[in-house]
C-alpha cells in the first residue's frame, strides 16, 4: 500500500474507534470515497491493535487489576478484580463464537456503503433514545454476569460495518443504567480481548504469508492508530464528564443522510 493510505487510515482508525461513529464502517468508506482498492482485514486488524494498546495504557491501572483478576479466578478466589476479569471474559464468548463463524460472509457481503447508511442511521438513533432516557445509577464494579452477557450479545452486532462496536456497547451500557464514562470505560475494556484475539490471528496469517512489504505497512499502520487513538481517548473520556452522546448521534445522521444520497441518489 501506499504510505498516504496506510497514514490516511491509521488516522482515521485512531480519530473513530473509541466514539459511537463506527471505525469500521469509515475505514470501509474512505477507501471506496477515494477509489482506493479495500484494504483488507489485516490492515484493518493493524489500525485496531494499535487503538487497544493506547487502551492499555491509557486504563493501565484497570489492566493490572484484570490481571491479577485472571489469577484469582484460577484460584478460585471471589474478589472485585475476579469479578471484573470474569465480566470480560463472558463479555468476550459471544463476539469470538461469531465472529470465527461469520467471518468470511461479513467480508464479502456486508462491507458496503449501503449496509453502512442504514446501520448508522438506526443505532445512531438507538444510542440517543437510550442517552436520552437511560438512568445513570450503575458504575462497572457493579455489573454482574448476566449484564456482561448482555453486553457481548450487543457487541456481536458490530460485526456489521457501521454499527460501530463502541457505540453499540455503550447503548447496551446505557440500557443496564451505567454512567456515561463508565458505560465508555467498560465498552474499551471489552475492546482488549476482542482485538487482541483477532490480531492474533491476523498475525499468524501474515507471517505465514511471508508478504515483507505487508507486515512493514502493519507495523506503521499499527503505531499510527496507537499515537491517535492515545489522543482521542484522553479527549472523549473528559467530554464525557461534563456532557453526553448527541454531537455524535447528529454526527451519524448526517453521515447516514449523505450515504443515502451517494448510495441512492
Amino acid at each position: 500500500m501506499l504510505l498516504h493510505h496506510i497514514l490516511s487510515l491509521a488516522l482515521v482508525q485512531g480519530v473513530t474507534e473509541f466514539l459511537p461513529i463506527s471505525s469500521s464502517g469509515h475505514l470501509i468508506l474512505t477507501s471506496q470515497v477515494l477509489g482506493w482498492p479495500d484494504q483488507g482485514l489485516i490492515i484493518d486488524i493493524a489500525v485496531h491493535a494499535g487503538t487497544v494498546l493506547a487502551v492499555m495504557l491509557y486504563f493501565w491501572r484497570d489492566m493490572v487489576r484484570i490481571l491479577i483478576g485472571c489469577g484469582q479466578l484460577v484460584m478460585f478466589r471471589a474478589s472485585a478484580e475476579s469479578r471484573l476479569a470474569l465480566n470480560l471474559i463472558i463479555a468476550t464468548i459471544p463476539v469470538v463464537v461469531i465472529g470465527f463463524l461469520a467471518k468470511s460472509y461479513i467480508e464479502t457481503y456486508l462491507r458496503s456503503a449501503e449496509v453502512i447508511a442504514w446501520t448508522t442511521l438506526l443505532f445512531g438513533i438507538l444510542l440517543w433514545l437510550t442517552d436520552r432516557f437511560g438512568l445513570t445509577i450503575r458504575r462497572v464494579d457493579h455489573l454482574g454476569v448476566f449484564n456482561a452477557l448482555f453486553l457481548g450479545l450487543a457487541q456481536v452486532l458490530a460485526l456489521v460495518p457501521g454499527t460501530s462496536r463502541s457505540g453499540i456497547t455503550i447503548t447496551a451500557a446505557r440500557i443496564l443504567g451505567m454512567e456515561r464514562s463508565e458505560a465508555a470505560r467498560f465498552s474499551m475494556l471489552m475492546s482488549v480481548p476482542t482485538i487482541l484475539g483477532a490480531g492474533l490471528l491476523s498475525g499468524l496469517d501474515l507471517y505465514d504469508s511471508g508478504d515483507a512489504a505487508l507486515q512493514a505497512d502493519v507495523f506503521l499502520a499499527v503505531g499510527m492508530s496507537f499515537a491517535t487513538a492515545l489522543g482521542t481517548i484522553w479527549a472523549f473520556m473528559a467530554w464525557l464528564q461534563r456532557s453526553g452522546f448527541t454531537p455524535f448521534v447528529v454526527y451519524r445522521m448526517v453521515l447516514a443522510a449523505g450515504l443515502f444520497y451517494w448510495v441512492y441518489g
